[in-house]
């Protein structure tokens, strides 16, 4: 089983159990910026306080939880570490209101190479996400989608919601790391 395989067998969970998600991370940064090789599934789903507690216990009852007491964990760091039926890990972010519930709203249905679909963040959101998270890592993924959406993404939505968590986030600068990859992107196009 894949990774691709992994994302829609949870996708597929998620919708019988009508949770909002949105698929994050790796497989999200294939689809909207470079190719890059990814072991797990990261999901962010958005539950109301009186849901989370049975979602979990469904949750480590359809798939394999990766630690002994993994709702005990889920609940206090807001994250479910899961794997599939092969083994992929799977972590299952529990989001919370404002930004990541405009996220997992503004996810777009898309298919995969399986033929199967799944709900996708968008280009915008995963920007933002990857800036928040500002890893080198992080900062090659944002010039990687930046480059490869640059026609189509929505700049004044990306940088309301940096702005306000450039006031949040001390540790680095969320608005230069996506600037600078912009500016890349204007300055190659110049140089054409």
């Amino acid at each position: 089983m894949s990774v691709l395989d992994a994302a829609a067998e949870v996708a597929d969970f998620l919708n019988e159990q009508a949770v909002p998600y949105a698929i994050i991370g790796g497989l999200a940064v294939q689809y909207w910026g470079d190719a890059r090789t990814t072991r797990d599934v990261d999901v962010v789903v958005l539950l109301s306080p009186e849901q989370t507690a049975r979602f979990l216990e469904a949750a480590v009852q359809a798939f394999k939880p990766r630690l002994q007491d993994a709702v005990a964990f889920a609940e206090a760091n807001r994250i479910l570490l899961i794997s599939d039926a092969s083994g992929t890990p799977v972590d299952i972010s529990l989001g919370i209101p404002g930004y990541e519930e405009e996220a997992v709203r503004r996810a777009v249905t898309v298919t995969l190479p399986n033929k199967r679909s799944i709900r996708l963040i968008r280009a915008e959101d995963l920007v933002v996400h990857k800036c928040i998270a500002g890893r080198p890592r992080d900062r090659e993924d944002v010039a990687g989608i930046v480059a490869r959406q640059y026609t189509s993404l929505n700049v004044t939505y990306i940088r309301e919601w940096l702005s306000q968590f450039a006031e949040l986030i001390d540790d680095h600068d969320v608005v230069a790391i996506f600037e600078s990859a912009l500016q890349r992107v204007q300055a190659d196009l110049n140089d054409r």
